[in-house]
């Protein structure tokens, strides 16, 4: 019996193998190797032929790339090695200048991968590799330089500007979250669908007094809060557990009877109230005092809604849905905020960036679940009735409301 069963099994599995060198010999022949228009890229292609033309010209170059000339060399120089390709025996690789102008297009407009192919004359699945690993080196090799988890003395900077600039004192950076529109990856659900009837991923950030992030979070799901957005984030454990290194309790500036107050950040009404972390008052007819507080902690919470809007004025891709799968869609975002940071520090100094030695990075604000509820605790509410106070008395300007 065992005989006639070992003999079925072999008769179907020959007659499999017949059937699939049957199907074989039935596929069309590839007729080449590469498609005759792409063969013409070095002759006709943009980077070979309209870029090397737009390098003569430096305003019209930037309004390509988002880059000037001296700035994508500048980049091109820490990415290159990261990004280039070894020639092969059947066919060239595409230079790092190249692979970078193709990540900084499509960053720079949002199109399809299909319209950037057509402009490079490359494939369009070699578009689909190039940006992600582009985008991928971009942030690993700007990140230490220029998107560093702060220390005590960052923080210590941050908050030293806040008050010299928008005038909120012992303020160590901005907090919100910016839905980013994405196709809905499949079988995803509701949960990248937001409330504005979108679908998107969220990012999250830390902003300081010259609108540059300092910390980011993305990926989070568009159905999600901001709130349960900072709870799902290294962030928020770290400021919930005083791990962040901010500076010691200080008192406020003119304000030494009101006895020494945290460090803080500054949000809007989606995010809770806790010892470090300022939130307005609640409800339209509000006294005096608490009017003065949600004003000064607007003006301050706004660097980073201004952030954001230069992020997505900087990058056309954040003006439409990107067809991208959410881990992807997520590179790019890190890529233009690191890049956003990188143009910010070198319009400040004027000239190419000098490379630093920077402290090791952790990387920033991975998903750790849910922490706790957002009830607001006795204490945090002393620090804002102290704040309000300190507006309303020694640390008053002219400009605020005045009844």
């Amino acid at each position: 019996m065992a005989a006639v069963e070992l003999a079925f099994q072999e008769r179907v599995s020959l007659l499999y193998l017949l059937w699939r060198a049957e199907q074989r010999g039935k596929r069309r022949p590839r007729r080449t190797w590469v498609h005759q228009v792409l063969q013409r890229r070095e002759h006709f292609g943009e980077f070979h032929h309209l870029l090397q033309e737009l390098r003569l010209d430096d305003g019209r170059f930037q309004r390509y790339h988002r880059l000037s000339l001296a700035q994508f060399e500048d980049l091109l120089s820490r990415v290159g090695p990261r990004i280039a390709r070894l020639d092969t025996n059947y066919r060239r690789s595409i230079p790092p200048a190249e692979r970078l102008s193709i990540c900084l297009r499509f960053l720079a407009t949002g199109d399809s991968f299909r319209t950037i192919a057509f402009s490079f004359r490359v494939g369009v699945s070699t578009v689909s590799q190039i940006i992600p690993q582009v985008a991928t080196a971009i942030w690993d090799c700007l990140v230490d330089d220029f998107m560093a988890v702060p220390s005590l003395g960052d923080w210590q900077s941050i908050a030293e500007e806040f008050q010299e600039r928008w005038h909120f004192p012992l303020c160590c950076g901005a907090l919100d979250g910016k839905h980013v529109q994405t196709k809905a990856p499949p079988n995803s659900g509701s949960m990248f669908y937001n409330y504005k009837g979108t679908f998107s991923i969220v990012l999250l950030a830390v902003v300081d007094a010259r609108y540059r992030f300092r910390v980011i979070d993305v990926g989070g799901y568009g159905r999600t809060s901001d709130g349960g957005i900072l709870a799902n984030s290294t962030f928020g454990q770290a400021l919930r557990a005083g791990t962040l290194h901010l500076p010691p309790d200080q008192p406020l500036p003119g304000g030494e009877h009101r006895g020494a107050q945290p460090h803080v950040f500054v949000a809007d009404e989606a995010f809770p109230l806790r010892r470090e972390l300022m939130r307005p008052f609640p409800g339209r007819l509000l006294p005096l005092e608490r009017r003065i507080f949600n004003y000064r902690l607007s003006r301050a919470r706004m660097i980073v809604e201004g952030a954001f809007g230069v992020l997505s004025s900087q990058w056309r891709m954040y003006r439409r849905p990107m067809e991208l799968r959410p881990e992807i869609a997520e590179k790019c975002v890190k890529a233009t905020c690191v890049l956003h940071n990188f143009l910010r520090c070198l319009d400040e100094r004027g000239a190419p960036a000098v490379r630093s030695v920077a402290p090791a990075v952790v990387e920033p604000l991975q998903g750790l679940g849910r922490v706790a509820a957002n009830n607001s605790s006795r204490e945090a509410v002393l620090v804002r009735e102290k704040f309000m106070a300190h507006f309303s008395a020694e640390g008053a300007v002219t400009w605020q409301p005045k009844e």
